[in-house]
């Protein structure tokens, strides 16, 4: 018969998961989170707060420091003019300050040298190190054009996360939308052959009307101890 009694480590962990979640102005940012609905049609991002928000997308990991990603902020009328049909009229394409292109790039393991200079530069890593990094990566992503996408679309969603918790912590609403034209997104922004528009962002002030955070499925569904 086997001993089910449980461990002292599984008594804490029941505890700690049946108790309340411990808590600070990040987590309070994650919790708080959801998708907007409703925008104020009315409100404005300046030039330097969507770079803010940017800066703060790229702080976001990338595998071998490939920062495999573009942003392009929809905000004037004529580009919200020309994503609204491409994006199934959404009215939030519209109705948000802005909403983001999120284009992640096809991962290139070439570019790993000029993506470390600057680490190089500022004494963060030796020189020598980075073709340590750079065969790993072409052994990786050259000849591997599945993993090279899988990277252009991790890369981004890190980056799309970042700016969606940013703007929260700022008081500002965000929504995520994979409804979209891909092929006209990428023809009419003018996107590269390696770059994949992986989603639309709408981030802005919001105006009444949006739920709070949807309940999620309870940790024990998800989590497995192995």
């Amino acid at each position: 018969m086997h001993d089910t009694a449980p461990t002292a480590a599984h008594r804490e962990t029941s505890r700690w998961l049946a108790g309340p979640l411990p808590t600070n102005s990040v987590i309070q940012t994650i919790l708080s989170r959801s998708a907007a609905k409703y925008y104020d049609s009315t409100a404005t991002l300046s030039d330097d707060q969507i770079r803010d928000l940017v800066r703060i997308g790229t702080s976001a990991p990338t595998s071998f420091h490939l920062q495999n990603w573009r942003f392009i902020a929809v905000r004037s009328s004529e580009a919200k003019a020309r994503l609204l049909p491409i994006a199934w009229n959404q009215p939030a394409i519209t109705e948000a300050a802005v909403t983001f292109i999120i284009i992640g790039q096809l991962a290139d393991a070439s570019t790993v040298p000029e993506r470390l200079a600057p680490v190089v530069e500022a004494g963060i890593m030796s020189a020598h190190l980075v073709p340590e990094w750079e065969g790993p990566a072409r052994g990786l992503y050259d000849n591997h054009p599945q993993r090279q996408r899988d990277e252009a679309v991790r890369s981004a969603t890190f980056g799309a996360a970042a700016i969606i918790y940013a703007a929260r912590s700022l008081g500002l609403g965000s929504t995520p939308m994979i409804g979209f034209d891909a092929e006209a997104v990428h023809r009419e922004f003018s996107l590269a052959d390696d770059e994949i528009p992986v989603m639309l962002l709408t981030v802005g002030p919001e105006r009444p009307g949006n739920w709070p955070q949807k309940p999620r499925l309870p940790v024990a569904d998800v989590l497995h101890f192995a």
